[in-house]
């Protein structure tokens, strides 16, 4: 350990390299190979938690506006962009999503996550009329039966795998000329890092998000510190 803190290695994969080390010894022991396990006695080193890329409110206008409507995928896409923001949901939830699961008339959209766990989740209108638009206008040219009754599809006609949408997000804000490295995730801690500065409550954004421990929630309280920063700035005396 301390060799490879010397070569400068991350703790994450530092943290990897141990984790091989225990599994080659538990599979030792397990076969009768070694009478102990070594390593069992190791301290993995502590990995500190990155704060998560947030696009800006403009970035996200820019785009949620990139799409070129006039072709039927980009509707498509504009629908998948304008849901993943408007819910937080995980590529996993969006690219399974059914299309009898967003409920037009309640401005709501059930969203099925890790464990089959389904949670009830608002969306905006400019959402739910973009995913209309798609489900009426696109989504029965590209169904040939394959579909399996989800939302969005391929060009083929079969549900959008994980890796399609990340491509999608992708591409487009390459179009959209923004700099930083958007994945589905990106739009998942703006969808939280926006509502909370927005002064939404904390165990409410726990709920949207799906979050068995509100101490995930927290990662997204960063937002708090410019904040804080600006009322230091206009009230200490001698900031």
């Amino acid at each position: 350990m301390y060799a490879l803190k010397d070569l400068g290695l991350s703790p994450a994969t530092i943290h990897r390299q141990i984790s091989a080390v225990r599994t080659y010894f538990q599979f030792l022991v397990g076969e009768g190979l070694a009478a102990r396990d070594p390593s069992e006695r190791l301290e993995s080193p502590k990995r500190w938690r990155t704060l998560p890329t947030v696009l800006t409110l403009a970035e996200v206008e820019r785009l949620l506006a990139a799409p070129n409507t006039d072709e039927p995928l980009a509707i498509r896409d504009r629908a998948l962009l304008e849901f993943a923001y408007a819910t937080g949901c995980r590529v996993s939830e969006l690219v399974s999503l059914k299309v009898q699961d967003v409920l037009y008339e309640q401005g709501l959209a059930r969203i099925f996550g890790k464990g089959a766990k389904e949670r009830i989740v608002p969306v905006g209108r400019r959402a739910l009329g973009q995913a209309a638009l798609y489900a009426r206008e696109i989504r029965p040219r590209l169904d040939r039966g394959k579909a399996r009754g989800v939302l969005f599809l391929n060009a083929r006609g079969t549900p959008l795998s994980r890796v399609g949408a990340w491509g999608i997000i992708k591409q487009t804000a390459r179009r959209a000329g923004i700099a930083k490295r958007v994945t589905p995730h990106t739009l998942r801690h703006t969808f939280a890092t926006h509502l909370l500065e927005g002064g939404a409550d904390l165990r409410a954004v726990q709920e949207m998000l799906g979050h068995a421990d509100l101490a995930t929630t927290q990662i997204y309280t960063h937002v708090d510190r410019d904040y804080l920063r600006t009322v230091h700035k206009q009230f200490h005396p001698r900031a």
